[in-house]
């Protein structure tokens, strides 16, 4: 069965629907996982978390905005921070490369601007390198794997990723503070 079909099902509460998603998708979800929650437990409680979540969210899932696969990838980093953020509060900052105030509407109307630029300087970024960044920056997997699954050197993602911080902060004026 497609995967669409599966998902309109899922919506309508079919639980096989919802077992042969997550049995499509748990390798991409522990592969999100693992470089945000080290411990085998924490995954795990936080891939139940998810499944819970899919369940309850999947009318969520818009089609139009982006691929399930996306949409479940953000579900899955975004459980996993939260799961971080409840253990470790004092260590966790999500620093997002945007400015943070004192929640006045014109700092969330600063901070929403940031955002667009950003995202649109990273969307004229060439594909490999828009998907660099993202590894690093967004999904936070480290140097050493991510150079492992290119088959780089640490050092040449290292040196990627300075020139592609070198490009955005010479696109957003200087004012970039991806790092």
């Amino acid at each position: 069965m497609d995967e669409k079909d599966l998902i309109d099902r899922l919506r309508q509460g079919d639980e096989e629907a919802l077992r042969a998603l997550l049995r499509r998708h748990t390798p991409l979800l522990r592969y999100v996982l693992k470089p945000l929650l080290p411990d085998e437990r924490d995954r795990e409680e936080c891939l139940a978390d998810i499944s819970m979540k899919l369940w309850q969210n999947a009318s969520l899932y818009d089609e139009n905005r982006g691929s399930f696969r996306t949409w479940l990838t953000v579900l899955a980093r975004n459980s996993a921070l939260n799961r971080l953020r409840a253990q470790h509060p004092e260590d966790v900052t999500l620093h997002e490369g945007l400015p943070h105030g004192d929640g006045s509407a014109e700092d969330a109307l600063l901070r929403r601007e940031r955002q667009q630029q950003l995202t649109a300087a990273l969307s004229r970024l060439p594909s490999d390198e828009r998907a660099l960044f993202y590894r690093k920056y967004w999904y936070r997997q480290p140097t050493a794997q991510i150079a492992a699954e290119l088959g780089l050197s640490p050092r040449a993602v290292e040196g990627r990723l300075y020139r592609i911080r070198q490009k955005l902060r010479q696109e957003l004026g200087g004012d970039f503070c991806g790092e």
